[in-house]
C-alpha cells in the first residue's frame, strides 16, 4: 500500500513538473514573440499604417448602423465632417488644417497605439545620438526653434548660425549656397536640447504626418516664413541611372552609396535672394519626390497633371505659388513653391541709403501724378516689396486694377477698404484679355505683373504699370 501511494505521488510529481515546464516555456516563447511584436510595432511605417487603416475607419463609418442618439449623432456628423474637410484641406498648405490633423493623429498614437516614453524611441532614436540621422537631428531643432519663433524659426537658425554663406563643399571646386549635414550634426550638439516625452511625439507626429498628408521631407519648411522651395531641380535624373548600369559600374555605385545625389536628393530653399541646397535632406526615392509634385499643386482643381499637359502653375491656399513639371516635358519630376509676404511695408524702410529722401520723394511723386512706371530686376531682389511700398502712396480714391499670371499680391489683405479687383490669365483667358476688361471697369490705376501681354493703346492710358 505504502508503495502504490509513493508511487502515485511520484507520477503527480512528475505530471505537474512536466506541466509547470510547459507553462515557463509557454511564457517565456510569448515573452519573445511579444518583444518582436513590439520591436515592429513601434516602427514609423507600422504607426503609418496604423493612422491610415483608422482614419480611414474614422472617415467612412456609417454613423446610422451603430445606434447613437440623436445628439450624439449630430455631434458625430459634425466632426466627421470637419475631419474629412480637414484632411483635403491640409493638401493644399491649410497650416490650420494641417495642426488639426496632426492633433488627431498625436492623440491617436498617445490614446490608441499606445506610444509612451519608452517605445517611442523605437520610431526615432532620441536618446541615442549617434544613431540620429540629419533629417532627425534637424525635425528635432525645427521643432525646438518653432516653439520660440513660430515660422520664424528657419529664418533664426540660418541667422543664428550663418548658414546662407558661400562655402566649399567636398568635391566641389567652386563655392555655393549649401548647408551640409555636418553643419546640421555641429547645431545639434551645439544646442544640446532635452526633449520631453510631449516633445518626442510631436516630432514623431509630424514625421507620420508629412508620410501621409504633407509633403514628405519639406512639409515643415514650406510653411516657414521664407521666399520659396523647390525639388527635383538637381542631381541625376532616373532615367539616367540605366544608361550608367551599362557604362559605369563603379559610377553606379557611388550612386547606390548616396555618393552623387540623384533628383530625388534635390531639395532646395530661395531664402533672401539666395537658391540654398539642403544637402542633409532627402525625399529618398523617386516615388516620393513623384508624389509631392502629383499634390502640391491641386487647390480648386486646376486639372490633371499628364504627360500631354506637363505642368501646372497654381496657387496653394495661402497664396503661394507654385509650378510643377513632369517628364516628358521636363528631365525629372520637380516643383517650385514660391511664397509672398503681404506685411505692409513703406518706403521708408526699404529705402535706406544716403541721399534717400530725395529718392522716397521722387517716388511719391511719380505715383501721385499717375505715371508709367516699370519695376525690373533678379528673382528675389524686392521687386513685389517696393511695388506694395509704392502701392501705399496711391490716392485712396484711385481704383486698382491688376492683371497677374498667378494671384500674388493679395493687396485686398492690407487694403481691406480700397476698390481693388485683381485677374489672372488661365488658360482659356490670356493676359491681353484681362487688360481689356481692365479697361472696361472704372479702375483708375492698372498694375500689370509678369509676364502679361501689352498692346501699345493701352501702354498710352495714364496707367502705373508694374512688371514683376
Amino acid at each position: 500500500m505504502n508503495i502504490v501511494n509513493i508511487l502515485l505521488i511520484l507520477m503527480v510529481l512528475i505530471i505537474f513538473g512536466i506541466l509547470v515546464y510547459y507553462m515557463i516555456k509557454k511564457n517565456k516563447n510569448a515573452e519573445e514573440d511579444e518583444q518582436v511584436v513590439d520591436e515592429k510595432s513601434y516602427t514609423l511605417d507600422s504607426m503609418l499604417d496604423f493612422i491610415k487603416q483608422r482614419l480611414d475607419e474614422i472617415t467612412k463609418v456609417n454613423l446610422y448602423d451603430i445606434g447613437l442618439s440623436e445628439e450624439e449623432l449630430k455631434r458625430r456628423k459634425a466632426k466627421k465632417y470637419e475631419l474629412r474637410k480637414a484632411l483635403k484641406g491640409c493638401t493644399y498648405g491649410d497650416v490650420n488644417d494641417k495642426k488639426y490633423v496632426k492633433e488627431l493623429i498625436y492623440d491617436l498614437l498617445y490614446k490608441e497605439y499606445g506610444v509612451n516614453e519608452i517605445n517611442i524611441s523605437k520610431a526615432i532614436p532620441f536618446d541615442v545620438p549617434s544613431l540620429l540621422t540629419a533629417q532627425d537631428k534637424f525635425d528635432i531643432l525645427l521643432h525646438m526653434y518653432k516653439k520660440d519663433f513660430g515660422y520664424e524659426a528657419l529664418t533664426q537658425m540660418i541667422k543664428k548660425y550663418d548658414l546662407a554663406v558661400l562655402k566649399y563643399v567636398e568635391g566641389e571646386s567652386k563655392p555655393s549656397y549649401v548647408i551640409t549635414e555636418e553643419e546640421i550634426s555641429q547645431i545639434y550638439e551645439q544646442e544640446n536640447f532635452k526633449l520631453d516625452f510631449a516633445d518626442k511625439l510631436n516630432i514623431v507626429t509630424q514625421r507620420i504626418y508629412q508620410f501621409y498628408k504633407g509633403y514628405s521631407s519639406i512639409d515643415e519648411i514650406r510653411d516657414m516664413n521664407i521666399d520659396g522651395v523647390s525639388g527635383g531641380v538637381s542631381g541625376l535624373p532616373e532615367s539616367f541611372l540605366s544608361q550608367v548600369a551599362q557604362t559605369d559600374g563603379d559610377y553606379l555605385e557611388q550612386i547606390s552609396e548616396h555618393k552623387v545625389p540623384r533628383a530625388c536628393d534635390s531639395i532646395w530653399i530661395f531664402f533672401q535672394g539666395k537658391s540654398i541646397r539642403l544637402a542633409f535632406l532627402s525625399f529618398g526615392k523617386e516615388s516620393e519626390l513623384k508624389r509631392v509634385c502629383q499634390n502640391i499643386y491641386k487647390y480648386n482643381n486646376p486639372g490633371q497633371l499628364s504627360d500631354t499637359n506637363g505642368y501646372k502653375i497654381n496657387e496653394m491656399k495661402d497664396g503661394s505659388r507654385v509650378v510643377v513639371v513632369r517628364p516628358s516635358m521636363s528631365e525629372t519630376w520637380a516643383f517650385f513653391v514660391r511664397k509672398f509676404d503681404v506685411k505692409r511695408a513703406t518706403l521708408e524702410q526699404i529705402i535706406t541709403v544716403d541721399g534717400k529722401e530725395e529718392a522716397i520723394n521722387l517716388l511719391k511723386f511719380l505715383v501721385k501724378g499717375a505715371r508709367i512706371l516699370a519695376l525690373t530686376g533678379e528673382q528675389g531682389c524686392g521687386k513685389t516689396t517696393m511695388l506694395m511700398a509704392m502701392i501705399e502712396n496711391i490716392y485712396e480714391t484711385m481704383n486698382l486694377r491688376i492683371t497677374e499670371t498667378a494671384f500674388e499680391l493679395h493687396l485686398r489683405k492690407i487694403y481691406p477698404t480700397r476698390n481693388i479687383l485683381s485677374m489672372r490669365e488661365t488658360e482659356t483667358i490670356s493676359g491681353q484679355e484681362c487688360l481689356d476688361v481692365q479697361k472696361k471697369t472704372d479702375g483708375s490705376v492698372n498694375i500689370i505683373r509678369r509676364g502679361c501681354n501689352r498692346s501699345r493703346s493701352i501702354m498710352d492710358d495714364p496707367i502705373c504699370t508694374s512688371c514683376i
